[in-house]
């Protein structure tokens, strides 16, 4: 398994998935992706997996320097999984909405959410709505999903 952090150029032509959801800000938190990248592995995925955070796992500065490259990775992503843990204020998850509801109609997007996140009937609805499929309330499972769901494309 390749991980393809934001502070790297953008690895193409091989099958990936791309971590989207809402990056903590403060210095003292940690991200869920770091778990999810260490399930990935554990799960024996063997392809790219797009993390849009720093190897250093420190937020990027330069804000127009992050949405590019997040563009260029979800366009080139196999499978965009989105995990929403959202809980507010400290999670708000703002840029996911927008992220999420622009990927939704590319067929490549997987969701879900813990069932204790905050303000997800609406995502909830349009995931289910377009993919006919309920949104996983557990990020092992999705991790599991996204793993089939990328080696069969």
């Amino acid at each position: 398994m390749k991980i393809n952090y934001s502070d790297q150029n953008v690895i193409k032509g091989e099958k990936s998935i791309f971590l989207a959801g809402p990056t903590p800000r403060g210095e003292n938190s940690t991200s869920w992706r770091t778990e999810a990248c260490k399930k990935l592995e554990e799960y024996g995925f063997d392809g790219v997996v797009y993390v849009p955070e720093y190897s250093t796992w420190k937020p990027k500065e330069d804000y127009v320097d992050q949405a590019m490259w997040e563009r260029e990775a979800l366009t080139e992503a196999t499978t965009i999984l989105f995990w929403i843990p959202r809980h507010l204020p400290d999670m708000p998850a703002f840029t996911t909405n927008v992220e999420f509801g622009y990927w939704l109609h590319t067929n490549k997007v997987i969701y879900g959410r813990p069932d204790d996140a905050e303000k997800i009937k609406y995502l909830d609805w349009l995931y289910e709505l377009d993919y006919n499929e309920k949104p996983y309330n557990n990020l092992d499972d999705l991790l599991k999903y996204s793993i089939e769901k990328t080696n069969k494309k």
